[in-house]
């Protein structure tokens, strides 16, 4: 019988090999839940007929992150969306949307040429919140034309204006928003928690090498069953 790692185990880097790693104490009334950039824009797909062979390899190289995101991201995300909303714990999201139709506005990061250079007008569909990990209708959704949705908004503020010092993690992508926000939080001092299995990166390598780099120094990077645990634990 296979005995599952604790999450402490997880993800460790070489610098924290040997570090006592402390337990996960959150209080509910000041923990949040940011949800980034699952967007209309990751999430649809066309069928891949009539693609050149050259279209169809760079189609079929996402394939393992689609099937992530379908079978392990969402379903992931509805589940601590339902907890968060059930236990009245505020709720966040955050999405890539420049407000100019040109993109002129958008930050160096997402202007560089390659995956990251996406026009994603505000009020277009590709740059909706994916429908099934979609806000309610008095959740705060940030906007931001930057990978941090810290740096490039007022979330920072409007979390301390609300007594938030613990921020739950998930999203897209791992190694790109994920960890720039989550450095952010960090670095202002935000207690910050990154569920393993409620993110994805483009590959599973990414992802998995991101959250190692992260881990134990920015966030603590843990399982959404943890986290519940965790939380039903102090509730």
């Amino acid at each position: 019988m296979t005995t599952k790692m604790h999450w402490k185990d997880r993800y460790r880097s070489f610098y924290y090999q040997h570090a006592q790693i402390p337990d996960l104490e959150l209080e509910p009334e000041a923990t949040a839940l940011l949800v980034i950039d699952i967007q209309n824009t990751y999430m649809d797909r066309s069928e891949p007929k009539g693609l050149s062979d050259a279209e169809l390899a760079e189609y079929e190289s996402w394939t393992p992150f689609h099937e992530r995101m379908n079978e392990t991201v969402v379903p992931t995300v509805q589940r601590l969306l339902e907890y968060f909303r059930k236990a009245s714990m505020p709720v966040f999201h955050a999405r890539i949307a420049c407000l100019t139709p040109d993109g002129v506005d958008r930050s160096l990061s997402q202007r560089r040429p390659g995956f990251n250079n996406l026009l994603l007008p505000h009020d277009e569909q590709p740059s909706k919140i994916y429908a099934p990990v979609g806000p309610l209708e008095h959740e705060i959704v940030v906007t931001k034309t930057t990978d941090s949705a810290l740096t490039g908004t007022n979330l920072r503020l409007i979390l301390c204006n609300m007594g938030i010092r613990h921020v739950v993690v998930c999203g897209i992508f791992t190694d790109q928003c994920i960890s720039s926000t989550v450095r952010s939080l960090a670095d202002e001092s935000f207690n910050t928690v990154v569920i393993e299995d409620g993110c994805a990166a483009g590959s599973k390598e990414l992802h998995d090498k991101e959250l190692e780099i992260i881990n134990n120094i920015y966030c603590q990077v843990i399982s959404a069953d943890d986290l519940l645990q965790n939380l039903k634990g102090v509730s």
